[in-house]
C-alpha cells in the first residue's frame, strides 16, 4: 500500500487487515481488524475521517472521501463493491453497496441492506435495515428475505479469508509465458451469484 501521514495523521492499518499495494491511504483513515481493502482503492482522510470497521471489504477501484470534519464510515461486516464511492455517508453493519453505486454525503445506509449496482443515493437518504435500495435516484424497493442477508454474509466471509490468504500466501511474482499443462484452478468455496435480487 501507498500511506502518506497528513497534518500530523498517519492511517492505522490492524495487522490482520489486508490492504493491496497500489491502494493508497492518506492521512485520518482506519483500518480494522480482518479488513480487506482492494487493488487500485482510494481512501483519502485529508478533509474528513474514513474508517472501515472489523471484517469489512473495499473492493477494487472503490473511493472513500468526504467533507471537512465529516465521518465515512463502513461499519462491522459491511461490503463494498468494486468501483463503488461513498462520500461522507455511513453503511451500517452487514450491509452491501454494489458495484459502481455511489453514496452521498450524510446517508445512512441501514444495518444489513444493499444498494444495487449502479444505484445513486442522494444525499441525506435514509433506508430501514433490511432493505433493497435501487435506482438513480435510489430508493427502497422492498424488505430484503433472511436469506437474502445469509447469502451476503458468505460473499463477505470470502472477503475475510481472501485477506488471509493474500498475507499468507500471495507472492509477487513475474508471469509465465504461456499456461501450464492441466493448470489448477483457485479452490472452489461454491459462492455463486444471485440470480436476482429485485
Amino acid at each position: 500500500m501507498t500511506c502518506y501521514s497528513l497534518d500530523g495523521l498517519t492511517p492505522v492499518v490492524d495487522p490482520t487487515a489486508y490492504v493491496h499495494p497500489s491502494a493508497v491511504l492518506i492521512g485520518d483513515v482506519i483500518i480494522g481488524p480482518h479488513c480487506y481493502v482492494g487493488p487500485l482503492a482510494s481512501l483519502r482522510g485529508d478533509f474528513g475521517r474514513i474508517v472501515l470497521e472489523e471484517g469489512a471489504n473495499l473492493q477494487d477501484t472503490c473511493v472513500m472521501h468526504g467533507f471537512p470534519d465529516s465521518d465515512t464510515v463502513v461499519e462491522r461486516n459491511g461490503h463494498i463493491g468494486h468501483g463503488a464511492v461513498l462520500h461522507g455517508c455511513r453503511v451500517g453493519a452487514d450491509a452491501l453497496v454494489g458495484m459502481n453505486a455511489v453514496v452521498m454525503d450524510h446517508a445512512r445506509i441501514g444495518e444489513r441492506s444493499f444498494v444495487s449496482a449502479a444505484a445513486f443515493v442522494k444525499a441525506g437518504f435514509e433506508c430501514p435495515p433490511q432493505s433493497l435500495v435501487m435506482g438513480t435516484p435510489a430508493s427502497v424497493k422492498r424488505t430484503l428475505s433472511d436469506e437474502e442477508v445469509a447469502w451476503k454474509r458468505t460473499g463477505t466471509l470470502e472477503y475475510q479469508r481472501l485477506a488471509q490468504r493474500c498475507l499468507t500466501k500471495m507472492q509477487e511474482c513475474e508471469p509465465l509465458g504461456e499456461a501450464e499443462p492441466d493448470r489448477p484452478r483457485i479452490s472452489d468455496s461454491g459462492l455463486r451469484p444471485k440470480r436476482s435480487a429485485q
